[in-house]
């Protein structure tokens, strides 16, 4: 098995302080997203996570793309739809993609890690999903209902998947927690998915977080590679799991085994038990490990030893 994360850190944007860094500021060249996406590579592969992402430092996953998404505005914290959403002419998160693949790089060569360890690490984007922006946006003109914003909001996004894949991405992930709430037409959401990876060779994983109840037999047939869940902080997915495993046939699972919404080190006995429940439903060699959601509002001491207990864990299945 390996291991991997699923977004967000809270790591806090630094000012400059130093001589030489204020210097850098004043003359542009001080990027604290820079810094974060450093500390957040560093702090996974200290954990002895496998596929990294670059920490979401940029903050909320739905502003960090619509602001720069034509038909999109962004006020007073509110996303709105002002007219027909059309792709962008630039690159959105790709620069960060990047960096944080340099760092990774840079750390590889630095660090005593075995060719066997080293081929199993990479970056992935993280993206968030058309029916999870669109359904966070006010529609103010031009669209009458969500559905067909949600499809040009695909279209959109697509430009960022060609993107990571031409970047050597390691795989795409979509977040859309907006599948399991219901307020979704799950037909669009597929559709909207295909858009996203129709002919793309890397591996396409698409991150639900919620309860499953009445999304999982519809979602585990949207056209993915991974589809990624949470079972710690909800006690009805692993059920739900285990009922319908045989739906998740020619796909790999990101199985959610610590809490991200609980700022406390999980038990190891119970994560243990959980993912345990995991391999009995669909087989070690599917599993991919990692938190249940993004750690954004975990104390990063208490996010760090969630990540070992995954890391640890993931060597003992092995």
């Amino acid at each position: 098995m390996i291991t991997t994360v699923v977004g967000s850190f809270g790591i806090d944007l630094k000012e400059p302080k130093t001589f030489v860094e204020k210097l850098k500021s004043s003359i542009g060249l001080y990027d604290p997203y820079k810094i974060a996406i450093e500390e957040a590579v560093k702090l996974q592969l200290n954990c002895g996570v496998d596929i990294i992402g670059d920490g979401q430092p940029r903050g909320d996953m739905v502003a960090s793309f619509v602001k720069h998404i034509p038909g999109f505005s962004y006020e007073m914290n509110s996303s709105v739809i002002l007219s027909k959403i059309r792709a962008p002419q630039v690159d959105i998160m790709i620069k960060d993609l990047k960096y944080a693949q340099k760092v990774l790089a840079n750390e590889i060569k630095t660090r005593d890690m075995s060719p066997e360890e080293a081929s199993r690490k990479g970056v992935k984007l993280i993206l968030t999903g058309p029916s999870t922006i669109v359904h966070s946006s006010r529609i103010e003109s031009f669209y009458k209902e969500r559905n067909p914003a949600i499809i040009d909001c695909a279209y959109a996004l697509r430009r960022e998947v060609e993107s990571a894949e031409k970047s050597g991405a390691k795989y795409v992930q979509i977040d859309d927690p907006f599948l399991s709430t219901g307020m979704v037409d799950l037909k669009v959401a597929k559709e909207s998915i295909a858009i996203l990876t129709d002919g793309i060779e890397i591996p396409m994983a698409m991150h639900v977080c919620g309860n499953l109840n009445e999304c999982f037999k519809d979602i585990a047939k949207f056209p993915i590679d991974i589809l990624d869940c949470e079972f710690a902080g909800n006690n009805v997915n692993i059920g739900v799991l285990e009922e319908n495993a045989d739906l998740l046939k020619g796909k790999k699972l990101g199985f959610g085994c610590v809490d991200s919404a609980l700022n406390a080190v999980d038990d190891k006995e119970e994560v243990k038990a959980l993912i345990q429940r995991g391999i009995d439903a669909v087989g070690k060699e599917k599993m991919i490990l990692d938190p249940d959601c993004g750690l954004r509002k975990v104390d990063i001491p208490i996010a760090m030893e969630k990540l070992k207990i995954i890391s640890d864990l993931a060597k003992e299945f092995n």
